[in-house]
């Protein structure tokens, strides 16, 4: 994992800080312990890095009078320089080769007098220093922290949204030059490149993903590129994404021909899939559960006769990350509020022949939902 800085408002991620502390309190959470990732991006507005070193950022539940401390590598330091610590009210604490930062962590959280009853853990910290942390802190329950972060990072503040409609609007510009990379005789590697390339070129910081399904590989719904050539006649399902400057992601599919498909069934077979992803899309609404919204996806590909082709959730929040929650599936009752931000994408795979599936990013607003990516749904039909 590298380092990423995203500019951030100090006193957005202040804000931040103080909700995450205040979730911790009302779960009986003594503090946070959180490592390189998303989640400390979101907390300090830089991502870290995550080596057998440890980085960890120590955030005391509110009401115990302790301040937050960023206890990183001395070697990794300046990859901290943009945190605005003075603002957040950050201590910044160094180690080097020789110390136990471990211990140096445990002896932060035992400032209060007494070491703590039950810790957040990241989720995404190794084991190479949960359970280093765990011996330091014997008594000490430790827990998931992603009960307390979620409920920050699923609903999206208007900056949040603001980022991801312009992530959206960037990949949509990639779809529209489509024509330009995928052609007949091309490999899925070099169209793939070519996409890769677009997605930097439309103003992203990186490709994330380029998945260029042709053929049969497109009823592997998480194929990504292979030497197969591409033919006329040929049904492709091109995922692609990434994330913004901003660190926020896209993520977006459409289904491409070739030419005219060649398969008789592909077309009626579209329109099934096509009206499945638009009932989806219009069951989002505040108050409706991630359950009703999949229902209404697979609803009517059962209907058809293609329900064991629908092989996968329909959908999958996003944000800092390609893939967080809300996780758009049968038996979630969560029930959807305004900022939730999360895809919306059934497929039907047909393995040996085909695949299709059609992916936008999706936001609850306060009446009903908003589409980031506003390319066309339908079958994109390409000249050969």
């Amino acid at each position: 994992m590298s380092t990423v800085a995203t500019k951030q408002d100090p006193t957005v991620l202040s804000a931040r800080l103080q909700r995450a502390a205040e979730k911790a309190a009302a779960a009986d959470i003594d503090a946070l312990l959180i490592s390189p990732g998303s989640d400390l991006g979101y907390l300090i507005g830089v991502d870290g890095e995550s080596f057998e070193r440890l980085s960890c950022l120590v955030l005391p539940a509110a009401g115990s009078g302790l301040s937050p401390v960023l206890v990183v590598p001395k070697l990794e330091e300046l990859g901290y320089s943009e945190v605005p610590a003075q603002e957040l009210g950050l201590e910044i604490t160094t180690w080097v080769d020789g110390q136990d930062p471990h211990a140096m962590v445990a002896d932060l959280l035992r400032r209060g007098g007494s070491a703590p009853s039950r810790v957040g853990v990241a989720d995404v910290m190794p084991a190479l220093h949960t359970l280093p942390l765990r011996s330091a802190l014997p008594g000490t329950e430790q827990l998931l922290a992603n009960p307390v972060l979620r409920a920050l990072r699923m609903r999206k503040a208007p900056e949040e949204i603001r980022a991801l409609r312009e992530a959206g609007a960037a990949i949509d510009r990639v779809h529209a030059r489509m024509g330009e990379f995928l052609r007949v005789g091309r490999t899925e590697a070099e169209v793939g490149a070519d996409i890769s390339r677009a997605i930097v070129e439309e103003g992203h910081s990186e490709a994330e993903f380029v998945i260029v399904g042709s053929g049969p590989n497109g009823a592997s719904p998480h194929h990504a590129l292979s030497e197969r050539v591409i033919q006329e006649g040929d049904v492709v399902v091109v995922d692609i994404g990434g994330p913004m400057p901003s660190g926020y992601n896209s993520d977006c599919t459409r289904t491409y021909s070739l030419g005219e498909p060649r398969g008789a069934d592909v077309r009626g077979t579209y329109e099934v899939l096509h009206a499945a992803q638009r009932a989806a899309v219009e069951t989002v609404r505040p108050g409706a559960t991630p359950a009703e919204v999949d229902a209404a996806a697979r609803e009517p590909i059962t209907a058809a006769g293609f329900g064991d082709c629908f092989v996968h959730r329909t959908g999958h929040g996003i944000g800092l990350d390609v893939h967080e929650e809300p996780y758009i599936m049968g038996g979630s009752d969560l029930a959807l509020e305004p900022g939730m931000a999360f895809s919306i994408e059934p497929g039907i795979y047909q393995q040996g022949h085909w695949g299709a599936r059609i992916e936008d990013i999706v936001v609850v607003t306060e009446h009903g939902v908003e589409s980031v990516n506003n390319q066309p749904h339908e079958l994109v039909v390409l000249p050969t």
